[in-house]
């Protein structure tokens, strides 16, 4: 068996990722609100021993609401219910650092990693919608640069807060009385341009040292986000050169900053549509895609690209001479990879629509089970990804079929596990449980300083 193998998230979309999978009749559409529907796939990816379970989230309502299953379920919620019926697979969840405070974050990841025995992950991400502005009392949505530069202080804080408990400092020591050694508690102090947080969190060190850090986003901004701070980067690629050159460039910066970058994990999303022949397959795309609402389609390109269509232009060429590349939106990786798919395909409007409503601007591939393990081969093998999150176009058959046809043949070939051999999210991505950054300060349990006891009080 090859020592490196295939890390594999399952990417949890209510419904499935195909914008039109509710519709369906393989899909279940009423059991989006209902618990045991994600209790039945979180076991299914664990029973395959899949790395972990992803949630998407944001603080505002989609915009395709009326057309598919795109609201949010709160993500804390809902991993902590996944948490008391699994046992092994991790758990990430998606939080943003533009419409959150740190002490409440770093509390609700912490009590998520001590409840899960070590499996929280967190999808940092700075959100790209402009209308959760108004949902937290602003104007405006703050600009990509000022949000990056938000996020970065973000992680400064949180990161200090999971460290201000060092390992050890819960004695709990029925003889002496001592319950926790207050010298290895520590307040963090931090006073920075967005941020005045004194610590320490009001919650233990946890299993894993502090979440596994995750990460999307492939602008230049995203980029340098990713080398300084994630330990697993979800990115979104259309071809097997744009992914070899996002792996090597991430993989550069994050060594050029002193980390090793076989710690920085890149997974790319994959949606696969199989079939026993690749014609059958592909049926199953065009079932799909013929449920599309021309309405959302429409402003779904209105919202990425800027361009205003009329349905009866949809079978026409893609005006791309329309696309103005400027201001925030041309800083967004996503309006990025969709404007490469119309330079490179040059498809009509409702070619392009449909390769968004099948993922957003991840990869589609249609094809037999031996076929879409063949591109996950290949991408792993030759320098493009180190695992993918499968995104399943609906649900619950698409992963099913995923589970059953394409798993064991990764397997056959020596590219994915068998068996778990860990415990944590940490242990499943092969990362280092990290040291508080407070460690070296010596314990003495007999005299905690006047400010620490105030701060404990």
């Amino acid at each position: 068996m090859s020592a490196r193998q295939l890390h594999l998230n399952l990417f949890v979309y209510p419904g499935g990722h195909h914008e039109a999978a509710w519709r369906h009749p393989a899909s279940a559409p009423d059991r989006v609100l209902d618990l045991a529907y994600y209790q039945g796939l979180a076991r299914a990816a664990e029973a395959a021993r899949f790395d972990a379970v992803f949630l998407a989230d944001g603080p505002s309502l989609a915009d395709n609401i009326r057309y598919a299953t795109r609201f949010r379920l709160e993500p804390f919620t809902l991993l902590s219910a996944l948490a008391a019926s699994t046992e092994r697979i991790g758990l990430i969840g998606t939080a943003s650092t533009t419409y959150s405070e740190p002490y409440d974050l770093a509390r609700l990841f912490a009590g998520l990693d001590h409840l899960s025995g070590g499996r929280a992950g967190w999808n940092i991400v700075t959100t790209g919608a402009p209308g959760a502005a108004q949902n937290f009392g602003l104007d405006e949505h703050p600009t990509h640069a000022d949000r990056y530069a938000r996020a970065d202080e973000f992680l400064d804080v949180v990161t200090a807060l999971w460290d201000s408990w060092e390992d050890g400092a819960v004695v709990a020591d029925p003889g002496s009385g001592v319950f926790a050694d207050t010298a290895r508690i520590h307040t963090i102090d931090h006073v920075g341009t967005r941020f005045r947080v004194r610590g320490p969190l009001n919650t233990p060190r946890t299993p894993q040292g502090r979440p596994v850090y995750v990460q999307a986003g492939t602008s230049q901004d995203g980029r340098a986000f990713a080398a300084r701070h994630a330990e697993a980067v979800f990115a979104a690629h259309q071809t097997l050169a744009d992914a070899q050159e996002y792996y090597a460039d991430l993989k550069a910066r994050a060594a050029a900053l002193g980390r090793d970058p076989d710690r920085v994990l890149v997974l790319p999303g994959i949606s696969p549509y199989l079939g026993s022949t690749e014609a059958e397959a592909k049926a199953l795309q065009r079932e799909l895609d013929e449920l599309t609402q021309p309405a959302y389609s429409i402003d779904l390109l209105r919202r990425l690209l800027g361009v205003e269509l009329r349905e009866d232009q949809l079978d026409e060429p893609f005006p791309r001479e329309a696309v103005v590349v400027a201001g925030d939106r041309a800083e967004s990786s996503r309006f990025r990879l969709v404007l490469d798919i119309v330079d490179r395909e040059r498809p009509t409007s409702r070619q392009l629509l449909h390769r968004l409503a099948g993922a957003r601007g991840h990869k589609l591939v249609a094809g037999t089970p031996e076929q879409v393990a063949d591109l996950l081969e290949t991408w792993f093998t030759r320098g493009a990804a180190d695992g993918f999150n499968v995104m399943p176009p609906y649900l619950t058959g698409g992963f099913d079929a995923f589970v059953e046809h394409v798993v064991p043949i990764l397997r056959a070939r020596g590219l994915f596990r068998h068996e778990y051999t860990g415990t944590t999210l940490r242990e499943h991505y092969g990362l280092d449980r990290p040291a508080s950054r407070f460690a070296a300060a010596p314990s003495v349990t007999s005299s905690p300083s006047p400010a620490l006891e105030g701060a404990l009080a």
